[in-house]
Order: C-alpha cells, then sequence, then structure tokens
C-alpha cells in the first residue's frame, strides 16, 4: 500500500478543494504575500485554462505559484529557449513554475583542441 501524501497536515483530496484564503495561511510569507497583491491578468488566465482542463497548456508565466487546483495537470513553461513540460506533483504546491523549468544548462566539456597541450603539438592540423 502506498504512503497517503499529507501537506502541511491535509490529504490531497483536501488540499485541492482548498479556497485562496485558506491556501495563502499554509504558504510561506513569500509567497502569501504575492497572493495577497493579486493575480495579474496572465495568472488569471492560466487559472482558468487549469480549471478547463485544457490538456495543452503553454504558459511564460515562471512567476505564478503552484495552486492547488493545478495538482495532476501538466504544464509547458518556457524557459527561454522552449518549453519544458512540467508535472504537478502535491508536493510542488506553494513554489513557483520556474523552480521546475530550468533556464541554464549545466557545461559539458569536451576533448582538448589541436595544440592545447603539449602532446598535440606535433599532431597536423589536417
Amino acid at each position: 500500500m502506498a504512503k497517503e501524501f499529507i501537506w502541511q497536515g491535509r490529504t490531497e483530496e483536501q488540499i485541492k478543494r482548498l479556497d485562496i484564503k485558506t491556501f495563502m495561511t499554509l504558504v510561506p510569507s513569500r509567497q502569501r504575500r504575492s497572493l495577497k497583491r493579486g493575480l495579474s491578468e496572465q495568472h488569471k488566465r492560466l487559472l482558468k485554462k487549469v480549471e478547463a482542463n485544457d490538456p495543452d497548456i503553454k504558459t511564460h508565466c515562471r512567476d505564478m505559484i503552484i495552486m492547488p487546483a493545478m495538482i495532476g495537470k501538466t504544464i509547458k513553461v518556457y524557459n527561454g529557449k522552449e518549453y519544458v513540460m512540467v508535472l504537478i506533483m502535491p508536493d510542488m504546491i506553494g513554489h513557483f513554475l520556474g523552480e521546475f523549468s530550468h533556464t541554464r544548462k549545466s557545461v559539458t566539456h569536451s576533448s582538448a583542441g589541436i595544440g592545447a597541450t603539449r602532446s598535440s603539438k606535433a599532431v597536423s592540423a589536417r
């Protein structure tokens, strides 16, 4: 039997039924203050798409706080080059969408070029 997910003393089903006022009391202060100021028009449009069960949701709103209504949805978040698919899990609640769509890749170095090391100075460039 799988362990039941609990967040802030509530089960996943209870979390999905939370209204914004109650949700605000459960998230950290940075997110709470952001929600208290109100959602922007872009954020409201994104929430409407989520509630309408739109299968292809794309957004540039990396600063959108993950709300309980988003649990189980797949949202494509823009990282500056492409849309990265983010599957919203219950433990992501209260985080920002941008945290799960990285904008920078890790650096991968290849082998040294010709002439870069002492042993490769004798190698011809052809």
